[in-house]
């Protein structure tokens, strides 16, 4: 029976794997284990082969629940060229060779909202006009249909949204809700902070989220003044915090190191 990553101990650490081989990949997640995750989080489209094959390989040898994404991020970089369908027949692959669960980006059928916002304007954050939110129903069902279906396939569904954009804590948590709509395991959502007022702010938006939202979610600020974030939120009461095990060429700088988070947060709960 697959692991629940919505039930893991908050907060979960998660080792990013961004891989292109398949032995590459399981020394990884054995890097990983050894240095505190509890959850691995596997970029599909940095893979090199990611058959079934493979993807049991990978996800057989993690010992840990594995939740699968595929952003369309080629290792070195840029677009990897999946179509939106492939895109998301490659989470569905993960799952039928044993991913806990998938990352379901907030674009997924929309491709164009990922780079706007052509939602509606009814809602407060609306007016930020945030990338990968999505409002047309028509879109809406689809995603909803596919959260059912892997569902059905014994996993679960983390929603995610990166705006790109800085919002305040009463907008981040009606976006949270609104995505809670949609029935996922795990919300994730990523602002923007551009100076300390905005990270004081994400740590204010991840108390109400706590407070206010049902569903588990995982929330911290990007960019330069958001850094401490990723490691404050998760302790906070986020679910998940993503981290790197050891930085390479195809590592996200910004993602803290693991066994320094791993570390952090448990002398922090010490202390709570």
């Amino acid at each position: 029976m697959k692991q629940r990553i919505s039930r893991l101990p908050s907060p979960a650490l998660a080792g990013v794997i961004k891989e292109k081989s398949v032995p590459a990949a399981i020394a990884a997640i054995r890097n990983c284990r050894y240095d505190g995750a509890t959850m691995v989080d596997l970029h599909l489209s940095c893979l090199r082969s990611a058959d079934r094959e493979s993807l049991e390989k990978i996800i057989g040898s993690a010992k840990l629940p594995v939740l699968a994404l595929n952003y369309n991020n080629a290792y070195e970089g840029g677009d990897a060229g999946f179509s939106e369908e492939e895109r998301v027949e490659s989470l569905l692959r993960a799952v039928r060779a044993g991913a806990a669960g998938i990352d379901m980006q907030g674009y997924t059928f929309d491709p164009g909202s990922k780079s706007g916002y052509f939602g509606e304007k009814g809602y407060s954050f609306a007016a930020r006009e945030p990338k990968e939110v999505v409002t047309d129903e028509k879109i809406v069902m689809k995603q909803c249909a596919l959260i059912e279906e892997v569902h059905s396939l014994g996993s679960e569904v983390l929603l995610s949204c990166h705006p790109g954009v800085r919002m305040n804590a009463g907008e981040v948590v009606e976006l949270a809700l609104f995505l809670e709509k949609r029935k996922p395991d795990i919300i994730k959502i990523v602002t923007v902070a551009e100076d300390e007022d905005d990270l004081i702010e994400s740590f204010r938006a991840m108390l109400a989220l706590k407070r206010e939202v049902e569903t588990p979610v995982a929330y911290h600020a990007g960019g330069r003044a958001g850094l401490l974030s990723r490691v404050i939120n998760p302790v906070l009461g986020g679910h998940i915090a993503f981290c790197v095990d050891r930085y390479d060429e195809g590592s996200f700088p910004e993602q803290p190191g693991l066994s320094a988070v791993r570390a952090a947060v448990d002398n922090l709960k010490k202390i709570l």
